[in-house]
């Protein structure tokens, strides 16, 4: 039987910017990472994870566009994440995470000036129901739960795919696969794939639905002693997000398809995980003019109970 580890546990819902500009930051691929969101035994674990992103370049079709064109200039998050996983029995399982963002907002006002806007606040919360039962060693499951709408979704200086909340109420279902590429279990692999699907929204903004996908790779070999061992991580993501819509929902300048590649590493000390990954894209296709990140930056730390 393979034994598998639980990693960094991934909890971000994607960006946008405002104006009348949409943002291609392409972080759903945060919800389709490493085999952390998959537990391996029955039991629990809790996690703390920072993100970041620095949107700054503007994008049309799949090239980089002249600043001008976009009416947005800058958009640079950090997002922090608390959660907790519980498996039950070998086949049911839970998980709830709860983010936060802090949001800088750079845009051109009214007068044709540059204005910058400071704003952190809770994000939308997750609620993820785990099924793992289709085989002994817990390899395949699916999870399928829910965004509630709990975010700030009403700050002045934001427009509604600016703002920290989305103001709708989304449908997650996802499948994931983890298996060894070696007979001695020092290398192994994982896919996992989520759709996110708003169900109810407000009149003015319908956020687009959301696919994700990833497939890495990664080596048990690095160990120091019984309790202590590091592990790298190569991750090749994708995802894909439909036109916004409604009134504020600026339909042409919304909708990407991008691509990342992910190094990342993780320590492993008894009970204790630190991860650590930068995302690289390969390619990005934007609708309009959309403000991107070049790269995506990830530090969790989780402890098994």
């Amino acid at each position: 039987m393979v034994t598998y580890k639980w990693w960094s546990a991934l909890a971000l819902a994607c960006a946008a910017p405002g104006v009348s500009c949409a943002c291609a930051c392409g972080c759903g691929v945060f919800d389709v990472g490493t085999s952390s969101m998959f537990p391996s035994h029955s039991g629990g674990m809790v996690f703390l994870e920072e993100d970041f992103m620095d949107q700054n370049s503007n994008w049309s079709g799949t090239a980089r566009a002249p600043g001008d064109n976009n009416a947005d200039k800058r958009i640079r998050t950090s997002f922090w994440t608390a959660g907790i996983q519980y498996l039950f029995n070998r086949s049911w399982g839970a998980a709830l995470e709860i983010p936060y963002w802090d949001r800088r907002f750079v845009t051109t006002d009214a007068s044709g000036q540059l204005a910058g806007f400071n704003h952190g606040a809770l994000g939308d919360v997750r609620l993820k129901a785990i099924y793992t039962g289709f085989s002994p060693d817990l390899s395949t499951g699916i999870t399928f739960g829910v965004k509630l709408p709990t975010g700030d979704s009403s700050y002045a200086n934001f427009d509604p795919d600016t703002q920290i909340g989305s103001g709708s109420t989304d449908l997650l279902l996802g499948a994931y696969h983890l298996g060894a590429l070696t007979q001695d279990n020092q290398w192994s692999w994982f896919t996992n794939a989520q759709w996110q699907q708003p169900l109810a929204h407000d009149s003015s903004y319908r956020p687009g639905s959301e696919i994700n996908a990833t497939t890495g790779v990664y080596y048990h070999g690095w160990t120091f002693s019984n309790a202590t061992r590091l592990v790298p991580v190569l991750q090749a993501s994708a995802s894909y997000r439909r036109h916004d819509g409604g009134p504020l929902g600026h339909p042409e300048d919304s909708g990407y398809t991008r691509a990342f590649i992910t190094p990342g590493v993780e320590l492993d000390v008894g009970k204790s995980r630190i991860y650590a990954d930068v995302g690289l894209p390969l390619y990005t296709n934007t609708s309009g003019n959309q403000l991107v990140a070049t790269t995506l930056f990830r530090l969790n730390v989780s402890f098994s109970l």
